[in-house]
């Protein structure tokens, strides 16, 4: 990972939350949440919360009794979040770095992580902050996104971005959010942090976006991969976007497509 992996800045979490929310990230917040419904906890830890996908989800399926703590390294993410949850008072919003976590040991009846290990510069140190702020009978819920090669859009985007970038191509996608899907890698760090009774889940749907546009746009221009593409200047953003789209096009064809997604589910206790 580089530091611009983490670049949730400008229209990048208005674009993220409109195109990227719907069309990847509700299917496995919808998983997540009924997986810690099962748990019925009365306070839920979430981090990396993003734009809020999960801690909607959660607040759809928990009694209002429970209290959701959503936190973010970025501040504007979590404001984006907000916009569409500030009716629900059981949700407490703070910027947070999950590996120097701001609450007291044993916290929390569950924490909770979609999509956010990947970014972590040091997972075994969020591993082990998770467990820090874990009530003794605690779970951690996380996901990851398997190999880019098993989720379509973003396979087709990053294939198109080589082409137009053929000495430099950005490598975002492969790098950090496709970039750890080792089973065993994952076990191994989960147990060093000192995790036990740990399930591993390979989950499958179908992503669906409205046209070929909506998912070139989204990963070009509603992810960290936004700035790495304007560094390289020449063809320029709107050109690689526009390429990322014709070749989903040429993949799926025109109108309203739908490929392969595929994450992999994990808790530990």
């Amino acid at each position: 990972m580089v530091a611009s992996d983490k670049a949730f800045t400008g229209s990048i979490p208005q674009l993220y939350d409109r195109l990227l929310v719907p069309m990847i990230f509700e299917p496995y917040a919808s998983d997540l949440a009924r997986r810690i419904k099962a748990h019925e906890p009365h306070d839920v830890l979430e981090t990396a919360a993003g734009t809020g996908a999960v801690t909607t989800a959660l607040a759809s399926l928990l009694p209002d009794s429970t209290s959701i703590t959503a936190t973010d390294l970025n501040e504007p993410m979590l404001a984006q979040a907000k916009t569409r949850l500030a009716d629900k008072p059981q949700i407490k919003w703070r910027p947070a770095d999950a590996l120097a976590l701001p609450f007291n040991d044993a916290s929390f009846d569950v924490v909770a992580c979609q999509f956010g290990v990947m970014f972590f510069p040091d997972r075994i140190k969020g591993y082990a902050e998770a467990r820090r702020v874990l009530k003794p009978g605690g779970r951690f819920f996380f996901n990851v996104w398997d190999r880019i090669e098993e989720n379509d859009f973003a396979h087709v985007v990053h294939q198109a971005l080589q082409r137009v970038f053929p000495d430099d191509p950005p490598q975002f996608l492969a790098r950090t959010p496709h970039g750890y899907h080792d089973v065993e890698r994952i076990r191994a760090d989960l147990m060093q942090a000192g995790f036990r009774d740990i399930a591993i889940e390979a989950v499958a749907h179908r992503s669906r976006a409205g046209s070929p546009s909506d998912p070139a746009t989204a990963f070009c221009q509603g992810t960290p991969m936004r700035p790495e593409i304007e560094a390289r200047g020449a063809p320029g953003l709107e050109a690689a976007t526009r390429e990322a789209a014709a070749a989903l096009a040429r993949r799926f064809g025109n109108g309203p497509i739908e490929g392969r997604i595929r994450a992999i589910v994990i808790s530990a206790a």
